[in-house]
């Protein structure tokens, strides 16, 4: 196979990203005390990718023989990933420094799992899929574990890769049966034979497979054990960055096989992927309640959030399937922002992440309590922030499918959730702090962050039909 411009063009956004963590990593190297030029090289490398998924949007096609997906789809997820890796990069630099551990390898492995995911949300082919996955859960894994002195990182790194190794195997395994019952492990080469012929049994026994190992980057149950333990033990703009890019990569994997290769895998993988919905958003909401740790409440907020997310895929509609990328992007910001608000809060050694450490904040540093505020309201649902859209889209896509029951679901735990949301508020302005309280310094990039992060929350509540307009003729 013979490697054209066009082929080049399709893949510039990921290229550029891998060509950047290449060079990060080597001045990583070469360079002593290099932490914030690789900082600021990996920020222009993802804006510049950035820019190159913006320019070839248009132009949908394939590269690489039908591999590999080019413009589109891709450079809508592109850019999705490539904010949250932008936006992560802008929280680390203050953290990492606060705890003492600014080293380059950080960003450079940002950088490798932006490109991993990147190139997952990019597939046209199951091998694809393998390969973005690994990269992005392999940099994962050591981001996970980067504070190797404190003993819940390591413990988290731990049981992310034992869990997943597990769960990769599964997918593995899946795309074996599926590449045996099929032929093939071209996406669009599956579509065709799957309309053609009822497949095999064996066939549904990998897509099952598929979909454990999907279901379990996305953190649903009931493959969720993980979640709860590497977002509390990991650096806390790492659990950031791992709630929403991997879950859009994830979801963008997810849309790709089950949805426009698979047609929505008919009566029964849609029933089963509403039973993962319901049992996600109820055990999410559910358990949160109970949580004093703010990354463990936002860890089972997660859960019930991949729940929300699937009720759209359930529904295999094409309000649903927007409704799922809508709500990806609002999901990006008001994740991005809440763990953000949290790591300038944090101090050393795991301290201030309580909800009553949380006390009088609103007062004493109204900057932060009002973006907090904004990230907290949006992720309950409350109007009209970007968060309300989200869940009013995929739950409307399930009525419209006659899931009318999995919406019920879907709203009872939203409404669940708000107690837990708003709790974090109520401790900011209606409790007192301690007297003397420090108060904290928010740097310029922190700040920078958590403006364009509660900017994009308002902006595409305001105005939905924003992102919508970008990805109703994906479907």
């Amino acid at each position: 196979m013979s490697v054209t411009g066009s082929d080049l063009l399709g893949i510039l956004a990921v290229g550029i990203v891998s060509v950047t963590a290449l060079i990060a990593m080597l001045a990583g190297v070469f360079l002593k005390n290099s932490a914030r030029l690789v900082m600021w090289l990996g920020l222009a490398g993802m804006a510049g990718a950035f820019a190159a998924a913006w320019g070839t949007y248009p132009s949908a096609g394939t590269a690489f023989g039908g591999m590999i997906l080019a413009g589109g789809y891709a450079s809508f997820f592109g850019m999705l990933i490539l904010c949250a890796g932008i936006l992560t990069f802008l929280l680390a630099s203050d953290y990492l420094r606060k705890e003492g551990v600014e080293y380059p390898e950080f960003y450079v492995m940002v950088l490798f799992a932006v490109s991993g995911m990147m190139l997952m949300s990019a597939a046209a082919d199951l091998i694809i899929v393998f390969l973005g996955l690994e990269i992005m859960s392999v940099s994962l894994y050591v981001l996970a574990g980067f504070m190797r002195r404190r003993e819940k990182s390591i413990e988290a790194s731990l049981k992310y890769f034992l869990l997943g190794a597990f769960a990769t195997g599964f997918l593995l395994y899946g795309i074996a049966l599926i590449y045996g019952t099929m032929g093939t492990t071209d996406l669009a080469g599956i579509a065709l034979r799957f309309a053609s012929a009822p497949p095999p049994s064996l066939f549904w026994v990998g897509a099952g497979l598929l979909l454990g190992g999907f279901a379990f980057k996305v953190g649903a149950v009931p493959f969720h054990m993980w979640v709860p333990d590497v977002y509390e033990g990991s650096p806390t703009p790492v659990s950031g960055i791992m709630s929403t890019g991997g879950k859009a990569a994830a979801f963008a994997a997810f849309l790709l096989v089950f949805v426009k290769s698979l047609g929505g895998g008919g009566a029964k993988v849609q029933t089963l992927l509403a039973i993962f919905a319901a049992l996600s958003m109820v055990t999410g909401a559910v358990i949160a309640i109970a949580q004093k740790n703010l990354k463990r409440m936002l860890a089972y907020s997660s859960i019930a959030h991949a729940g929300y997310m699937l009720t759209g895929l359930a529904a295999a509609n094409q309000l649903g399937e927007s409704g799922v990328l809508y709500y990806l992007v609002a999901y990006t910001f008001m994740n991005i922002g809440t763990f953000g608000v949290i790591s300038l809060i944090e101090q050393a050694e795991e301290k201030r992440l309580e909800f009553s450490d949380y006390a009088g904040l609103g007062l004493r540093q109204p900057f932060l309590g009002i973006v907090m505020s904004i990230f907290l309201f949006s992720l309950a649902g409350i109007p009209p922030l970007a968060g309300f859209f989200g869940k009013y889209y995929v739950f409307a896509a399930a009525v419209d499918a006659h899931m009318t029951w999995l919406a019920i679901v879907g709203v009872l735990a939203s409404v669940v959730s708000v107690y837990y949301y708003l709790r974090v508020v109520v401790f900011m302005y209606f409790h007192e702090g301690p007297e003397g309280a420090e108060v904290i310094s928010v740097p310029l990039l922190g700040s920078v962050a958590l403006l364009l992060s509660a900017a994009g929350v308002v902006g595409i509540g305001v105005f939905p039909s924003s992102i919508l307009s970008l990805t109703g003729w994906f479907f």
